[in-house]
């Protein structure tokens, strides 16, 4: 009898089926997150990419349950996190889990930072919640961790208000207090909004080294392709509550299948002089009030538009290993191929 061979697959640490997020407004809901579905695997980075009002920061605070339960829950889907359904926990549970094994990097550091607090206090706080230590051996970690960021002179620092440090400097202060306690996965929303593009290439090689140093994942949001190429395993493309693409990093920039993803391409500026004029993307995102509930969400703004992109709804299908896409042109011109290669 021959032996089998038992092959153990590693559970992903977060994963996400059909979640749906929506708004109360009137006497109704409205999804700005419609049937999400996507995992995150352990020591990697996932880049979710799209313009403003594409669904990615509400994807990521429906993932740390920091919706205000009055204007906004979470309709349908579920949100796993080590096999744990976090809908199903309670708010002690969640609390537990915030800031110890998920974190955040919330996109604005000076809104983030209380202005009455000093910088220590908030440090201090986050480590005395989580973790069986003295008020003095919080004072000390909280030094350590401002010094492994890069802030010179944390000793001082940590007497200091928000408004007395530059935008970089808080914007360190915040992923200080998001691996304070060496949680498994951090979600960075726009963690270089704002800021100037020397600092913004410091920080980016600051979480970078950080997920490598801590062995942890990243959700890394942002509307910037280049921070993407920057330090991202993986590549989700976000538009208007779906995601239109999924991909590596490599495959997305050589060969990009969503006309959305190829608008998005031609918008970042060349260093080789090749190319004078930036693509521009017509229109706007529909407010979750007029979406379109039947069709492509993107054909009214698409230069490859067909008649049917308004009746029919593409589904995200994995058309070649490891690259899915929901475009109605891209089946149909993979298609068309596959039938003249015969």
């Amino acid at each position: 009898m021959a032996r089998q061979i038992s092959v153990q697959v590693e559970t992903p640490l977060l994963e996400i089926k059909n979640l749906q997020t929506g708004f109360k407004i009137g006497k109704g809901y409205y999804n700005a997150v419609e049937k999400v579905s996507f995992k995150v695997d352990r020591r990697k980075i996932i880049g979710i990419v799209g313009e403003s009002g594409c669904g990615k920061s509400v994807m990521s605070l429906s993932v740390m349950q920091l919706l205000p339960n009055e204007i906004a829950k979470v309709r349908g889907g579920e949100i796993k996190f080590e096999g744990r359904n976090l809908e199903k926990l309670s708010e002690r549970e969640m609390n537990q889990i915030r800031g110890k094994e998920i974190s955040m990097i919330f996109q604005e550091p000076m809104t983030a930072l209380n202005p009455v607090f000093t910088i220590g206090y908030q440090l201090q706080e986050v480590l005395l919640n989580h973790e069986k230590i003295s008020k003095k051996e919080a004072r000390l970690k909280s030094i350590a961790l401002l010094r492994s960021v890069g802030i010179p002179r944390p000793k001082k620092i940590v007497e200091e208000y928000p408004h007395q440090l530059s935008g970089g400097m808080r914007q360190r202060v915040i992923i200080s207090m998001a691996i304070a306690c060496q949680p498994k996965l951090l979600i960075a929303d726009e963690p270089t909004t704002a800021l100037d593009v020397t600092v913004q290439a410091q920080i980016l090689d600051l979480l970078k080294n950080i997920q490598e140093v801590n062995d942890m994942s990243i959700i890394m949001i942002t509307h910037d392709l280049g921070v993407v190429a920057e330090i991202c395993d993986e590549v989700i493309v976000m538009y208007a509550g779906k995601i239109i693409e999924q991909t590596d990093v490599t495959t997305l920039f050589e060969d990009p299948k969503h006309p959305y993803t190829e608008l998005l391409m031609g918008a970042i500026p060349k260093m080789d002089g090749k190319k004078d004029t930036l693509t521009t993307i017509e229109g706007l995102v529909p407010s979750i009030q007029q979406m379109p509930q039947v069709g492509c969400r993107f054909a009214n703004r698409c230069p490859k538009a067909m008649p049917e992109c308004l009746t029919t709804t593409p589904q995200l299908v994995e058309n070649e290993p490891g690259h899915a896409v929901a475009c109605l042109f891209f089946k149909n011109s993979t298609q068309k191929g596959r039938v003249g290669d015969r």
